[in-house]
């Protein structure tokens, strides 16, 4: 049965998609470190009594991310996650400790997840309107926070929305905010980054997205534009905000400050050599290649009458939802009206299989298109 799951594995490593995933990577130099039990319990910032942990490769990664996304890293505080769930999960948490009559915000395109984190957190919320493009219905988030009493919004963005790629615009939700007479110390801003977090850092003219541009906390997945072969992520955000949740561990002789208590350890050490085995312009080449190549698929597709389209920065290619039969044979992502693909690091020297997918989706609506007119 292994050695039957393990072909099918090689199989399909590449022929990945449909679901935001990087299959070019490489971590046999850590092979050997699978034989430890490594437990990141507690706060890396602070040694722990259980010695089989990865604490220096995390600290290392959250000054990296810090960096990436403009905070002194030693105002700073953040940890290697789970996934985008967790790191979403613990922004919203942060802000309910901090504003506990708070309402939280969110557009009807954000990630499934966040309806699972207002009811496991129990914040009062609001769902919010999309525009066709997938960002958030400003007029509609002004017409919302007008009509409720409370003064202490949290708005949960996002950079790179799962379905369209679309980045809500931090500089317009302030505006609105401005213009409602909150102050910037009565509102919170969460950023959902969970893939575009690695695409925005290394493009000529990025979307505001980071704490220059005055956010409050953001996740970021590693196994999507970075690449890995588990599940994970960072969340980040400001020490200060932290204090509000942390509890002393007496038999581990740690603060904890996460969710989950005990945490993987080998995570960390993966993303810290993701991190240090290539160059940050080697990355920006790797990002700026996928942007050409959705591009590339977002013209072919529409030389061969496939309206597909995408947003600005954006590797995430929309077009209409085909057959069962082709969604089914690439894998892809779709709704009831749009599927996507999306252009990772391994689809780079994958062309052929593209160009397959975009004949098979342009036949496809050909035949959709007679099948209706008959």
């Amino acid at each position: 049965m292994l050695q039957d799951f393990f072909h099918t594995c090689k199989s399909n490593q590449f022929n990945v998609i449909g679901y935001p995933v990087s299959a070019d990577f490489n971590y046999q130099e850590l092979d050997k470190f699978w034989q430890f039990s490594f437990n990141n319990c507690g706060d890396w910032a602070v040694e722990s009594i259980y010695s089989l942990n990865t604490f220096r490769f995390e600290k290392e990664v959250m000054r990296y991310f810090a960096e990436k996304f403009s905070i002194p890293f030693e105002t700073s505080w953040g940890y290697v996650t789970n996934g985008g769930t967790e790191g979403n999960m613990y922004g919203c948490y942060l802000a309910r400790e901090i504003f506990p009559d708070g309402i939280l915000y969110f557009s009807e395109n954000t990630h499934y997840s966040v309806a699972k984190i207002v009811k496991l957190l129990r914040i009062e919320h609001r769902v919010v309107r999309s525009l066709p493009n997938g960002e958030i219905d400003y007029e509609d988030l002004q017409r919302q926070i007008a009509l409720n009493e409370t003064e202490h919004p949290i708005i949960f963005t996002n950079v790179g929305t799962t379905l369209h790629g679309a980045t809500d615009n931090l500089d317009k939700i302030k505006a609105i905010l401005k213009y409602a007479g909150i102050q910037r110390e009565d509102y919170y801003l969460h950023v959902d980054a969970a893939f575009h977090g690695m695409i925005l850092p290394f493009v000529d003219a990025p979307q505001p997205y980071s704490f220059a541009d005055d956010i409050d906390s953001i996740s970021v997945s590693g196994h999507k534009m970075i690449g890995a072969p588990i599940p994970c992520g960072v969340v980040l955000t400001k020490k200060e905000y932290v204090e509000n949740i942390s509890v002393a561990v007496d038999y581990i002789v740690a603060n904890d400050k996460t969710i989950t208590g005990s945490r993987n350890g080998i995570t960390p050490l993966m993303l810290w050599y993701a991190i240090k085995s290539s160059t940050e312009q080697e990355k920006e080449l790797r990002v700026k290649r996928c942007l050409r190549l959705a591009e590339y698929a977002t013209e072919k597709m529409n030389e061969k009458g496939v309206p597909a389209w995408r947003n600005p920065n954006s590797v995430i290619v929309v077009f209409p939802t085909p057959s069962e039969a082709v969604w089914r044979k690439y894998g892809l992502a779709n709704s009831a009206e749009y599927a996507h693909i999306i252009i990772t690091g391994h689809m780079i020297d994958n062309i052929q299989f593209l160009d397959q997918l975009i004949e098979d989706v342009a036949l496809d609506l050909k035949e959709d298109e007679t099948m209706t007119v008959a």
